[in-house]
This record gives C-alpha cells, structure tokens and sequence, in this order.
C-alpha cells in the first residue's frame, strides 16, 4: 500500500480558489458539462462518465483523490459536489493540472 487509506494529503488549493486559474474558471462557468467530460478524460474514463453513469461526478473525485493520495472521503465528496458542484469540479481540473495529468 503507498498511501494511506485516508490518504496523505491535501488538495494543493482550496475549494474556493476558482480564481487561481481564471481560463478553467471561465470555462466551468459557461460550460460545466466540457470541464466534467474532460476531467473525466483525463482520468482514463469514458468522457461520458459523468452524465451516462450515476454518481459519476463523484466517482471521478474519488478516483483523483485515491490517484493523488488526498485525504477525504467518499460522503465528503457527495457534499462537496452537493453544495458546491462547480467550484468542485474546476478544484479538480486544477489538481490534475498541478499533478501532470494530462
């Protein structure tokens, strides 16, 4: 096992730190079917995933949390999405950026 189960640490930014990368900003704001898709992409999934499967939002933020170790939980992720489904999902694009995952 590399990591801990809860793994080992944080997102690299915050949850409302939306503004650290203006163009991901923008483009969750108009178009936050593209970002999903291709957060989803990026992650070897089917970039369908998150409107063809349910709950396949948070299964792509599991699967980046367990990738890059970050500390969280599965009802965390369901919360998160829940009452902040945007800003969750540039956070994401951002990790995979500051990880290298192209």
């Amino acid at each position: 096992m590399l990591t801990d189960i809860q793994g080992h640490r944080d997102w690299t930014t915050g949850l409302c730190d939306c503004f650290a990368d203006i163009p991901i900003c923008l483009l969750t704001w108009w178009c936050l079917v593209c970002v999903e898709c291709k957060n989803a992409s990026r992650l070897g999934e089917c970039c369908c995933m998150p409107y063809c499967v349910p709950g396949g939002t948070i299964n792509v933020r599991s699967r980046l949390r367990t990738i890059g170790g970050i500390h969280g939980s599965v009802c965390n992720d369901c919360m998160t999405l829940a009452c902040c489904g945007p800003c969750a999902v540039c956070q994401m694009s951002r990790e995979m950026d500051n990880m290298g995952i192209l």
